[in-house]
């Protein structure tokens, strides 16, 4: 799965930009999905007093409003934006207002004092309002979405990579960097996103169906636990693969 995002201040084009890159990539026959973070601390999908607000006031985590045309899963928290994209199995996903994640960015906006605010080095092009002033800022394009969409889409089938795992240094570093920074590495060209180990390891986690990334240390923690068992049992065999299922555990 490749990600986008598209950052910029309120009505400098983004929602534009998101609708522009998700038609052309449709129109290219890729699979798209798409986030958007609402920076409005009094938003709610659902309203005061309806059936499903009752549900989430009376206790329930999870709650599921199932329509004829539509299915909307309502969690009561915010998610990470990691454990949002879980649910996705796209090609791409175009996030917009997205900021804090290791994947390639369109900054728009008005004016160039808007585009430095956001600038760092996982920018790889501009687009938005001030687009109709200029085609080139910084070094980094600038694309007006509704007159070059298509250009605007190529630069992104461009420029996008299967996603990182979002790890700082601190966390990980198993590549020598942060995500963000081999981000901004193999947007340069300096890097490869074959230089992230993280998920080419031999051991791998999956839960409820969806794919677990551990950083190598965490790795080999599991890997160490389960060989330490495993070796004395009969029918142990160096080299062999190991497989374990872990059914349903809640409430043992």
């Amino acid at each position: 799965m490749k990600v986008i995002s598209v950052v910029g201040i309120t009505k400098s084009g983004k929602t534009s930009v998101v609708e522009a890159l998700i038609r052309g990539l449709r129109k290219r026959n890729h699979t798209v999905g798409s986030v958007k973070e609402i920076h409005f601390e009094g938003f709610a999908i659902d309203t005061e007093g309806t059936n499903t607000d009752r549900h989430r006031k009376a206790g329930a985590q999870l709650v599921t409003a199932l329509g004829l045309h539509e299915t909307d899963v309502l969690f009561s928290e915010k998610l990470g934006i990691m454990q949002v994209l879980s649910f996705y199995g796209h090609d791409y996903v175009v996030l917009e207002g997205v900021r804090d994640i290791a994947a390639p960015k369109i900054v728009t906006a008005h004016d160039t004092k808007e585009v430095d605010e956001r600038l760092d080095e996982t920018v790889f092009a501009v687009s938005g309002r001030i687009a109709k002033e200029l085609s080139e800022y910084r070094g980094l394009p600038v694309v007006n979405c509704l007159r070059e969409p298509e250009r605007l889409v190529d630069l992104a089938c461009e420029k996008a990579f299967e996603l990182l795992p979002n790890f700082d240094a601190e966390c990980c570093g198993a590549c020598g960097h942060s995500c963000q920074a081999l981000c901004s590495l193999i947007l340069r060209g300096e890097a490869k996103r074959e230089d992230c180990p993280i998920g080419s390891g031999t051991v791998k986690l999956s839960i409820g169906g969806r794919d677990v990334p551990m950083v190598p240390f965490v790795e080999n923690i599991l890997k160490n636990a389960v060989l330490g068992v495993v070796r004395e049992l009969d029918g142990y065999r160096q080299d062999a693969d190991i497989r374990i299922g872990i059914g349903d555990v809640r409430g043992r």
